[in-house]
């Protein structure tokens, strides 16, 4: 048992001996056996931050940072990060997944040393699940349903190896908590003393897994189709979060884990993203589409991402003199300026010698909104005007990518 005070000094006191005792010796393992790099999780080798939570019952450590690396890094600084939870009587772990389970079954659910794979949503969390047509089948998971909560047993330590969690905001939009790998230490919480609060922290077993350790692995799908269908249920938690803006969005798609999404959506040899155009005959401000989508011919299309949440309705006006929305017709505006910008030959020229493709009379495609939100025909016969534009919602776009991985 280790005994450290509650402040500041007991995070650089933790990190150094993470580092001499647990990290380090990963590290030092790994490098004499390189072999173990390509399974081994990237985040005790390169962690981007560690998470400390200190609680009355046990001390959580989480690691963030990528899944895999290719090389080793060399010794740098670590951000590190604290949550002070030992202050009043609360269950450590539903303060580290940040909601409250409400399952009927009154049953908190007891985890195990070792949790690998686990997925749990509250009951409204698996109902906007089902609304947004996540694909429960694409994932391989310990599952559970209806449950008033989870708890690490005292006494015990506890693992969670890609945990995930999910609940719902107030206005149906998603709320995910994704935990890569988190340890909690027991420890024996002491306010006893005048000056300061005391931990006794268990530290053994992380002596013991230093060297189990280095055998360690993440979980990543080796099946393509299932990596890629699971990838998409990631898109899918992005979008249903409504604290995600365009920027997020399009950020994520031009990733490398995600470009095929638009690959094989518009079935494209290559993607472009935000490629700023100028004018070359006009003082007009410069274009950047979200996506250049580029055949195999060679040519290339657009791709306008606006938000998957539409607060006004999409159609307004009278019977026989239906429209779009102003909001709507916002965004074909400046799809339109798109297509005003390559109808001039100079435009072209300067597009073709600095981004090495051509795009001549080019499809506009604009990603907006649910299916729900375009639940009737006006908007058909409306859209079915614009000869070169083509509105699909994010459901259009998911369903057009995994329904090629199913026969």
């Amino acid at each position: 048992m280790n005994n450290l005070h509650s402040d500041k000094k007991t995070i650089k006191e933790l990190t150094r001996w993470l580092i001499d005792n647990y990290l380090g010796p990963l590290h030092k393992a790994v490098e004499a056996n390189p072999h173990l790099l390509a399974d081994f999780p990237g985040f005790l080798l390169k962690p981007e931050k560690i998470i400390y939570y200190m609680g009355r019952t046990h001390i959580g450590i989480e690691y963030v940072g990528p899944e895999r690396i290719n090389a080793l890094p060399k010794c740098g600084e670590v951000q590190v990060k604290l949550f002070y939870y030992s202050l009043k009587e609360c269950n450590i772990l539903e303060q580290i997944i940040g909601f409250e389970f409400n399952g009927t079954s009154h049953m908190k659910l007891p985890l195990l040393p070792f949790n690998e794979d686990i997925f749990l949503p509250t009951n409204a969390g698996a109902d906007e699940l089902d609304k947004l047509n996540w694909n429960w089948s694409a994932q391989s998971m310990v599952l559970g349903f209806n449950i008033a909560g989870v708890v690490a047993p005292i006494n015990q330590f506890t693992r969670l190896i890609n945990a995930r969690f999910f609940d719902a905001t107030p206005d149906g939009g998603l709320k995910t908590r994704h935990i890569k790998w988190l340890d909690l230490i027991p420890c024996i919480y002491d306010d006893s003393g005048t000056e300061f609060d005391n931990h006794s922290i268990w530290i053994e077993p992380l002596l013991k897994l230093a060297i189990s350790d280095v055998n360690a692995t993440y979980p990543i799908p080796t099946d393509f189709r299932i990596g890629r269908l699971q990838q998409m249920n990631r898109f899918i938690e992005l979008i249903g979060d409504r604290g995600n803006n365009e920027p997020t969005i399009t950020r994520y798609l031009s990733s490398n884990d995600f470009r095929f999404v638009l690959k094989m959506r518009f079935s494209a040899k290559d993607i472009f993203s935000e490629c700023i155009c100028e004018w070359q005959n006009a003082d007009n401000k410069a274009i950047k589409p979200d996506f250049f989508v580029v055949r195999p011919d060679g040519y290339a299309d657009i791709v306008e991402f606006k938000l998957p949440d539409i607060s006004t309705s999409v159609v307004v006006g009278s019977e026989n003199r239906e429209t779009f929305s102003a909001t709507i017709n916002s965004y074909v505006s400046q799809t339109r300026a798109y297509r005003d910008y390559f109808d001039d030959p100079q435009n072209r020229a300067y597009v073709k010698e600095k981004f090495g493709f051509d795009v001549y009379k080019p499809k506009r495609h604009l990603i907006i909104g649910r299916r729900w939100h375009f639940d009737n025909n006006e908007w058909r016969a409306i859209a079915a005007d614009y000869n070169d534009l083509t509105i699909h919602t994010y459901d259009d776009l998911i369903d057009g990518v995994v329904m090629q991985f199913y026969d």
